[in-house]
């Protein structure tokens, strides 16, 4: 029983050896990734992109596939500064400033009807 349990519990009907090989995979895939960023990156960028990969992982690794792609297609000449990446973040932060939105909507509560109260 705990043998079928494990299993269900290892993925989508993947056994546990099917599950390793696929996290190795993942982690190899990763490690090649950061890598690759390392190499087109000044290590005070580097180091400024994963403070905010703390705080925001999202937008962190949008930035990263944005570089990458940078570098892949061949228009990064030199390593990413940090002053250059900051200058990134701030051209993706006036793009995303007017997309978000946020709305509040208000629930009424059942009970508070203040129209039949009776003082």
């Amino acid at each position: 029983m705990a043998e079928l349990m494990g299993q269900r519990g290892a993925g989508k009907g993947q056994t546990p050896v099917e599950q390793e090989e696929r996290e190795a995979q993942e982690r190899d895939a990763e490690d090649q990734r950061q890598a690759m960023l390392a190499s087109i990156m000044q290590p005070e960028a580097k180091q400024r992109l994963a403070r905010i990969a703390l705080v925001k992982p999202d937008k962190a690794r949008g930035i990263e596939n944005m570089l990458l792609m940078q570098a892949q297609t061949g228009r990064l000449t030199e390593k990413i500064s940090e002053g250059q990446l900051i200058q990134l973040l701030e051209q993706v932060n006036q793009s995303t400033k007017d997309k978000t939105k946020v709305t509040i909507q208000r629930r009424k509560n059942v009970l508070d009807d203040d129209d039949d109260a009776d003082f």
